[in-house]
């Protein structure tokens, strides 16, 4: 009975994996049996290195370098924002926080993570898009609106993966740089936070993905116009949203286009998770 079980349950295993990995399989069979020919019609460097999205003129032309930029510049702003933010209040939860606050912080950090995405939206075009026209200028709606709320939703991500990071060096490192006259702040920084280097870059690759993948709240405060990004305070749309806002109504070669869009972003996401991989192989 007991052998029965254990056959069984390795089976079950073993049938989920497969599930996955199918499930996988089959999003790349669609994605590329579907975006490839549209890609190859248009032709790959107009559609890649193209700056004019026209899909309802006369003829259609399908260029995506703005989004492509769009998506690259939002999630460079994010990080900028997120990062050292996300870094420094793990920093502050590993070696700062009393248990008092940490008791409450931790549970918010991790509220912060399960907040549906289009509630962020309707915080940042509530909140972030008058706070940003009146200190700034412009109609609010803007690059830089985007990037502050792509930094406030990578938070939870970068906190938690480098916390843990952070956490998993020695304490010999920090007593160690104690011990020879450093203060404790220099022990932190220049001893325990280069131990936990690698955890603290997979905190922030993963970041990269959430920012880049991000849809929803980006679409409420971009400003999705499909131009060349101009400047921090102009609209600006990225990959996602591209997808979005037209595939309801989209047909034929411009359905095909927005799918080859879904192929350019599914490689961004590749490549990260390969960045990602590579970082936490490496030995702390």
């Amino acid at each position: 009975m007991k052998n029965f079980r254990e056959v069984l349950m390795k089976n079950v295993f073993l049938l989920a994996a497969l599930t996955s990995i199918i499930a996988v399989a089959l999003i790349c069979i669609f994605l590329f049996a579907n975006g490839i020919p549209a890609m190859s019609k248009i032709g790959v460097f107009r559609f890649l290195l193209g700056k004019d999205w026209s899909p309802g003129n006369e003829p259609a032309t399908y260029g995506i370098f703005p989004m492509i930029l769009g998506s690259i510049y939002v999630t460079v702003g994010a990080l900028i924002i997120g990062a050292p933010i996300g870094v420094l209040t793990a920093v502050f939860m590993a070696k700062f926080c009393p248990k008092k606050i940490h008791k409450i912080l931790k549970p918010a950090v991790g509220l912060l993570a399960g907040i549906p995405s289009v509630v962020y939206g309707f915080f940042g075009l509530v909140i972030i898009v008058p706070f940003v026209r009146n200190v700034f200028g412009g109609n609010g709606s803007s690059m830089l609106t985007a990037s502050i709320l792509l930094g406030i939703m990578i938070l939870p991500t970068i906190i938690e993966v480098s916390e843990s990071a952070i956490r998993a060096v020695p304490d010999s490192y920090y007593e160690g740089a104690l011990s020879l006259g450093a203060s404790r702040e220099r022990s932190i920084f220049f001893a325990t936070l280069p131990a936990a280097k690698s955890g603290i870059m997979a905190s922030i690759v993963l970041g990269i993905g959430r920012a880049i993948g991000e849809t929803m709240a980006v679409i409420m405060v971009a400003g999705n116009q499909a131009r060349m990004p101009v400047g921090l305070l102009k609209g600006i749309r990225t990959l996602t949203a591209n997808i979005v806002i037209e595939m309801g109504y989209a047909a034929d070669l411009h359905r095909g286009a927005l799918i080859a869009t879904a192929v350019v972003l599914f490689v961004f996401i590749l490549i990260i998770n390969f960045i990602f991989s590579m970082i936490t192989r490496r030995k702390i």
